[in-house]
């Protein structure tokens, strides 16, 4: 794989996609990881990842301008381009993409992404809307990057299976490769949310990864009874955190749906919301 000297910031959908079909053309393998930005050592995961496996790596950050609800407030949402350069030149990265929102939406769309499945549970209960405009940009990057492999963390479980259903329904040349999260020392998922967290949240915080680690241990072990198991959980999570629970799902994956039986790959996800910070978490495993 390449030594880089410098990262290359491109910001025009012409010039990205004449530089990627030339590599296409010397048989380059590229590695994509697209991101919002506001890096952390989940998205230095990824990087590092995606060094290994590929000649080229490309890093997109473009804070989407479609997934974001009436509600929810795209001009607040954290940006540091700055840092972030400065994470992908010690992660080695080739190129960044960096276009603005003019770039990638010149005019109104004549025509978006609807998601059909996945998306009416967990996070996207909430959030209508949001996955289309996932599926949408992401549409555009992979057309753009023309990678062979793209690169999500596994902390965003149902974005990696909405991803999963864009790249097998629609035929992308592309592999999806999900990376494990990365936690800190008690387990808590890393996020740049956490720096939101009160010193006494922190402390609590651990409770979120050992939760959903004694419900996979309780089903493999064969306790069948998820109703009483959630309950439970919730109820614990609640009395040893400051923590309210927004919902805690055990759901067949990817196609999150309430399994029939417990068998097969199943995830156990969850979401609580403390005083200025909602934190997300999973684990996946086979029955």
């Amino acid at each position: 794989m390449n030594v880089l000297t410098e990262t290359k910031v491109i910001t025009t959908t012409i010039e990205l996609q004449q530089l990627t079909t030339k590599l296409k053309n010397d048989q380059k393998t590229i590695g994509f990881v697209p991101t919002m930005g506001y890096l952390h050592e989940g998205h230095r995961a990824l990087l590092k990842e995606a060094r290994e496996d590929n000649d080229v790596v490309v890093l997109s950050i473009f804070v989407n301008p479609l997934q974001f609800g009436p509600n929810e407030d795209l001009d607040s949402y954290p940006r540091d381009f700055e840092h972030d350069k400065q994470v992908a030149v010690e992660e080695n990265v080739d190129y960044i993409f960096y276009p603005s929102a003019e770039e990638m939406y010149p005019k109104t769309l004549s025509v978006t992404v609807n998601v059909q499945k996945r998306t009416d549970v967990l996070c996207g209960k909430s959030r209508p809307g949001h996955f289309d405009g996932v599926a949408t940009v992401l549409t555009k990057l992979f057309h753009l990057v023309q990678a062979n492999r793209v690169y999500f963390g596994q902390k965003d479980a149902q974005q990696v299976a909405v991803v999963d259903g864009l790249i097998n329904d629609f035929h992308f040349p592309l592999e999806l490769v999900s990376v494990p999260t990365v936690r800190e020392e008690d387990g808590l998922a890393k996020s740049s949310r956490n720096v939101r967290l009160s010193d006494p949240e922190r402390m609590e915080a651990g409770i979120l990864y050992r939760s959903l680690a004694e419900a996979r241990e309780e089903m493999i072990k064969g306790k069948t009874d998820i109703n009483q198991l959630r309950n439970r959980l919730v109820a614990d999570i609640e009395r040893e955190s400051s923590g309210k629970v927004d919902y805690l799902e055990v759901l067949t994956y990817p196609d999150l749906e309430q399994p029939k039986n417990l068998s097969g790959r199943i995830i156990v996800a969850l979401a609580v919301q403390f005083s200025q910070a909602r934190l997300i978490d999973n684990i996946i495993f086979d029955l």
